[in-house]
C-alpha cells in the first residue's frame, strides 16, 4: 500500500472493536473513514462522540445484508479498503439465538464480498491493486487448546460455539472469494479484547459494573478458563498496519501475550476497585464473587502466537495487562454517562447463554 491517505470504508464502526478503530484513524492518521454500521443494541454511537464534524468522518446507518445499501456505499464513497469488523460477537447470546449469528456473520459477509467484489472489479487497473478487503475474526474458530501450545496462522479450525461456527465459515467465505475470484483480501483472528466502550454482556465491563452496583459476580464454573487477553487499542493499532501494509491472501493473528484464569481476572478487577472505589464497608469487592454453573461447551484455553505479525509487520502491544486493566476499571468509573443508559435500554447484567431443558 502507499503512503497517501486512505478511504476506509468500516463496517461495524459503532461496536466495540469498531469504534476504538474509528477513533484512532480519526485521531491519529489523515485517512478519511466512513462508518457503516446497523446500530442493533451492541452498537453505541455515544462511543463516537466528538468525531461526528470531524471532516475525515462520515456515518451510514445500514444492515451489511442489505446488498443495495452496501452498493452504494461502496459507489459513493470509494474506498480503497473495507475492513470488515460488523458481527453478531456474544457466545452465550449464539447460545439462545443461533439463528441471528448465522445471519449477520454468514449471509452478511457474503453479501459484503459481492458486492466488494464488483467494485474492485470495476476500479482501474492502479485502484485494483491498491484496494484490500480485511475481514476480522476470533481466536474462537480454532477451538480448545491443551496446556501448552498456541494458536498460529497454520492451526486447523474447530470452532465448537454457535458464534464461533458463524465467524469460521466467514473466514471460509473470505478465504474463497479469494483464491476462487482474485479479490485481495486479508484475514485477522484476534484474542479476547478489553478496554473503554467495551459492551457490558462481556467479563470484563460485566464484573467493573456489577462490583460498582453492589451485585454479585457470578464467575462460571471453577473460573480456570482461560484466555488470551488483548487491549482494544493495541488490537486498532495492528489491524490499521495490517491494512496499510499486510499482504493479500495472507492471516495474522493479533494476541496480547496475555493469558489469565477468568478468576484471576475478576479477583484483578476487584483489587483495582478496592484501591480505586473501596465499598463502604471496607470490605473486599471479592466478598460479591459467586460460582456459577458453567457455560455450555465452555473452552478451556486459548492462546495465540502473534510472531508473523510482529516480526513482518513491527506491531508489538503496548499495553501490559497490569496497566490495560487499571486503564479499563478507571475509565469505567469515570463514564457512568457511557453505560448506564445501556442497563436500562438494552441489557441490565442477567445472564445469557442457560440451555432451555
Amino acid at each position: 500500500m502507499t503512503e497517501r491517505p486512505l478511504r476506509i470504508l468500516v463496517t461495524g464502526g459503532a461496536g466495540f472493536i469498531g469504534s476504538a478503530l474509528v477513533r484512532h484513524l480519526i485521531a491519529n492518521t489523515r485517512h478519511r473513514v466512513l462508518n457503516v454500521d446497523k446500530v442493533t443494541y451492541a452498537g453505541n454511537l455515544r462511543s463516537l462522540e466528538g468525531i461526528h464534524e470531524h471532516r475525515n468522518y462520515s456515518f451510514l446507518k445500514a444492515d451489511i445484508c442489505d446488498a443495495s445499501a452496501i452498493r452504494s456505499a461502496l459507489e459513493n464513497f470509494r474506498p480503497d479498503v473495507v475492513t470488515h469488523l460488523a458481527a453478531e460477537s456474544h457466545v452465550d447470546r449464539s447460545i439462545d439465538g443461533p439463528a441471528a449469528f448465522i445471519h449477520t456473520n454468514i449471509v452478511g459477509t457474503s453479501v459484503l464480498l459481492s458486492e466488494a467484489l464488483n467494485y474492485w472489479r470495476g476500479l482501474a487497473p492502479a485502484a485494483r491493486n491498491q484496494f484490500r478487503f480485511h475481514h476480522t475474526s476470533t481466536d474462537e474458530v480454532f477451538g480448545s487448546l491443551a496446556e501448552d501450545g498456541a494458536f498460529t496462522e497454520s492451526t486447523g479450525y474447530d470452532p465448537r460455539s454457535p458464534y464461533s461456527a458463524s465467524k469460521a465459515s466467514s473466514d471460509h467465505l473470505v478465504r474463497a472469494w479469494h483464491h476462487t475470484y482474485g479479490l485481495p483480501v486479508i484475514v485477522t483472528n484476534c484474542s479476547n479484547n478489553y478496554g473503554p466502550h467495551q459492551f457490558p454482556e462481556k467479563l470484563i465491563p460485566l464484573m467493573i459494573i456489577r462490583s460498582v452496583l453492589g451485585e454479585t459476580l457470578p464467575v462460571y464454573g471453577e473460573g480456570l478458563n482461560i484466555r488470551d487477553w488483548l487491549f482494544v487499542d493495541d488490537h486498532v493499532l495492528a489491524l490499521t498496519r495490517v491494512f496499510e501494509a499486510g499482504q493479500p491472501g495472507e492471516t495474522y493473528l493479533v494476541g496480547g501475550r496475555a493469558e489469565h484464569t477468568n478468576i484471576e481476572i475478576v479477583n484483578r478487577i476487584c483489587a483495582c476497585l478496592d484501591r480505586l472505589r473501596p465499598r463502604a464497608d471496607l470490605r473486599s469487592y471479592r466478598e460479591q464473587i459467586r460460582f456459577v454453573a458453567d457455560r455450555p461447551g465452555h473452552d478451556r484455553r486459548y492462546a495465540i502466537d502473534p510472531s508473523k505479525l510482529e516480526r513482518e509487520l513491527g506491531w508489538l502491544p503496548q499495553e501490559s495487562f497490569e496497566t490495560g486493566i487499571e486503564r479499563t476499571v478507571r475509565w469505567y468509573l469515570e463514564n457512568e454517562w457511557w453505560w448506564r443508559p445501556i442497563l436500562r435500554e438494552n441489557y441490565s447484567g442477567q445472564r445469557l447463554g442457560l440451555l432451555q431443558v
